[in-house]
């Protein structure tokens, strides 16, 4: 019998996968969302690319709902997204812009709406934020932006009314860098040591689902800050 359940949305970028690795080792179902199937989930939700917010939504639900078939989770994890820059000037800015919106805020918008229906009460909805929506971000305006989203919504479902189940967590983590394959690509000459790994994160979710006393307060906004290895958490 499983541990426990939980929803990973982004299961197969690189840091879904390390959590999904994670929490199967602990023997949790895990059912990961993402646009290719993941082979260490439990069961996969595989999406459709779709121009449309109110289609994906309709899609994830659906799928959700055939695969829980009226059981709740323990915790949704949305860690999907991606990275893009611009500024005002750039002729990409606002089609980096809408990329970045639908990386981010479609699905963790989708995330809470899911939340609201099969989370158990006092389970966890993690979202992904970023250290640098914090202030501006001239230089990755639609990033920032999205990012910027993201820390809102997390302080708007963690007040009373918002529609998640009672006593539950929203926390959203605000890294810096992960330590990504693609981001050691596309950074070659970069101090590793001063990006998060991707383990880090994904214990850090298995604590907090796990040990609701490990929680930081609801709707905090966490700042992963790595130095030479060694992470800390920081509410923003």
């Amino acid at each position: 019998m499983a541990a426990g359940r939980v929803l990973v949305y982004g299961g197969k970028g690189a840091l879904g996968s390390a959590i999904v690795s994670f929490f199967r080792s602990k023997n949790w179902w895990v059912a990961s969302m993402d646009l290719l199937v993941n082979e260490e989930a439990t069961t996969n939700i595989v999406l459709s690319k779709t121009e449309s917010w109110t289609d994906q939504s309709e899609e994830v639900t659906e799928k959700v709902r055939n695969i829980l078939d009226g059981q709740k989770v323990d915790a949704i994890l949305c860690v999907a997204g991606g990275w893009a820059g611009g500024n005002a000037a750039s002729k990409d800015l606002v089609k980096n812009a809408d990329l970045m919106w639908k990386q981010s805020v479609w699905t963790s918008t989708i995330a809470a709406g899911l939340a609201a229906e099969y989370l158990e009460n006092g389970g966890l909805l993690a979202l992904s934020g970023a250290k640098a929506a914090l202030e501006g971000t001239s230089g990755m305006i639609g990033y920032g932006m999205a990012k910027g989203a993201i820390h809102q919504l997390t302080k708007s479902l963690a007040q009373e009314g918002s529609g998640i189940p009672s006593e539950s967590h929203v926390l959203s983590i605000l890294p810096v860098t992960l330590n990504t394959p693609m981001n050691r690509k596309s950074m070659p000459n970069a101090d590793f040591r001063q990006w998060t790994p991707l383990e880090f994160v994904a214990n850090l979710f298995y604590e907090w689902t796990t040990n609701k006393e490990s929680r930081p307060a609801n709707g905090s906004l966490l700042q992963l800050i790595t130095k030479d290895e060694e992470t800390d958490v920081i509410a923003a």
